[in-house]
């Protein structure tokens, strides 16, 4: 009987601490990879480049790739 206590409180601290943690490194791994997906959805007026909206340049409400495109000096 008292063995059967010991491996079910292993088991509980087991599924309470260690695998729930794990499964939400899982779910942040997703979140995270959807986030990258939605920052590349630019695409460039002059050259059709798609540039993340960190990188790219508006200009006249326009996304551009870069300087060049954008005729900028």
């Amino acid at each position: 009987m008292q063995w059967l206590v010991v491996i079910l409180l292993i088991v509980g601290v087991y599924y309470f601490f260690i695998r729930k943690s794990s499964t939400n490194k899982i779910f942040t791994k997703t979140k995270e990879n959807k986030k990258n997906i939605e920052e590349m959805c630019f695409e460039c007026k002059r050259c059709g480049t798609f540039v993340s909206s960190s990188e790219s340049i508006i200009k006249d409400g326009e996304y551009y790739c870069s300087k060049e495109c954008a005729n900028l000096k």
